[in-house]
């Protein structure tokens, strides 16, 4: 069994959304059926196969997310004591062609938010970093071609 690395901040919202899924969406979906089939006749019925449609859908994710919180394996990046990148760690780059600093955290797969500045541990700027120290040079595939980052400085918060 795989295990799925996450930060606590991430199963807490995994929860949150499983918690959603649960009661809130599958009531709205459940009221969404039972509109539709007062319609009558559901062999021809969109708005009742719509609404069955959104059900698989909604039990689909909600039996992968149950899935992933099973597998959890959740990492507290205050608790890590390294001079290299590791899962939790909190980056400080310099884009050396922008010659700009930017600072991503790396987190699990379904924490991922570069607006936020969370990259997921599976992302090309991931993996570039992982392993590396302060001071070394981190290359990254981008679509647009090679991209090169210094790491300026690691921290686990």
């Amino acid at each position: 069994m795989e295990r799925v690395p996450m930060t606590r901040q991430g199963a807490e919202a995994l929860k949150k959304t499983i918690t959603y899924l649960k009661g809130e969406k599958r009531h709205k979906i459940v009221a969404a059926i039972e509109e539709a089939r007062a319609h009558g006749d559901l062999s021809e019925n969109a708005e009742y196969h719509a609404a069955k449609e959104e059900q698989g859908m909604n039990e689909a994710r909600l039996k992968d997310m149950e899935d992933k919180i099973a597998r959890s394996q959740i990492i507290d990046p205050a608790s890590i004591s390294s001079d290299k990148v590791v899962f939790g760690a909190t980056v400080v780059l310099l884009d050396v062609d922008a010659d700009k600093e930017i600072t991503y955290q790396i987190v699990g797969v379904d924490e991922a938010d570069i607006e936020q500045g969370k990259v997921s541990i599976t992302s090309p700027m991931a993996r570039a970093m992982i392993g590396k120290e302060e001071g070394d040079a981190a290359i990254v595939q981008a679509p647009s071609g090679e991209r090169e980052y210094e790491i300026q400085s690691i921290e686990y918060v």
